[in-house]
């Protein structure tokens, strides 16, 4: 029988999954605020995370790759400078006096970010930058390898800003972005998966589930902004306890 907190967390991170997936996110940010909110140690949140990213970006970039939403050349180029610098983010671990604030600050700028991008609107499609489309890549997969998160939070609105791609093209890309940015991660710290959790079969199975109901939502009918700002909210709750404990 399964310990009450572990459905419990489960049962978060399922929700995680829903509204992350809805908007071509993988939700690292999410699964990351839940693990913080129910104390579990910094050394075993980073591995976990990048886990179920790579399981849940992957189903979610095939499913809105197959209804067209997915920009290749723009995706190409990002990666070119995300997985590198992502394996050596990965590689780099912060003492948790270090970790918690980092990631305390990264959680209220996401917070901050999902509230102001429900405010957004597609602008008029403009051709790919391509340098500076890797120079991006690279920053942002260095940052996601140190912090566990696949990228996504920071480079979504990036390029909807930039008018690259219009918002729904940008879920495919950045859930492809995301997968490739945690596996390189992971690699390039692999011997953190020795801190996995004995229970992440259970929160694997509810982040698929929550992906695939999440998916359905976002490519066919859901609106987003709602969901933006509750998004918000909960990040900020979240950054802001993790750097008050």
């Amino acid at each position: 029988m399964f310990e009450a907190q572990t459905l419990l967390i489960a049962g978060c991170l399922f929700l995680g999954a829903i509204l992350y997936t809805s908007v071509g996110h993988a939700g690292a940010s999410a699964y990351i605020a839940v693990m913080t909110l129910f104390d579990l140690p910094p050394v075993v949140i980073k591995p976990t995370a990048l886990t179920l990213n790579i399981f849940v970006s992957s189903y979610t970039c095939l499913r809105y790759i197959k209804s067209n939403l997915f920009h290749k050349s723009l995706f190409l180029n990002l990666s070119l400078g995300s997985v590198p610098a992502a394996y050596l983010g990965g590689r780099i671990n912060l003492p948790s006096d270090v970790y918690r604030p980092v990631i305390g600050v990264l959680l209220l700028l996401s917070g901050v970010r999902f509230l102001v991008q429900a405010l957004q609107t597609d602008k008029a499609h403009r051709e790919v930058n391509k340098p500076l489309a890797i120079f991006m890549g690279a920053c942002v997969g260095l940052l996601s390898g140190i912090t566990g998160t696949g990228g996504g939070i920071f480079l979504s609105p990036l390029i909807i800003w930039l008018g690259w791609v219009s918002v729904k093209a940008a879920s495919g890309t950045v859930a492809a972005f995301i997968f490739v940015n945690s596996t390189a991660g992971l690699l390039g710290n692999f011997q953190s998966t020795s801190s996995l959790p004995s229970e992440l079969p259970i929160f694997l199975v509810a982040v698929l589930l929550g992906a695939f109901i999440g998916t359905r939502f976002g490519i066919k009918r859901f609106s987003s902004v709602g969901v933006k700002r509750a998004l918000g909210f909960v990040l900020l709750i979240a950054g802001a306890k993790f750097l008050l404990s």
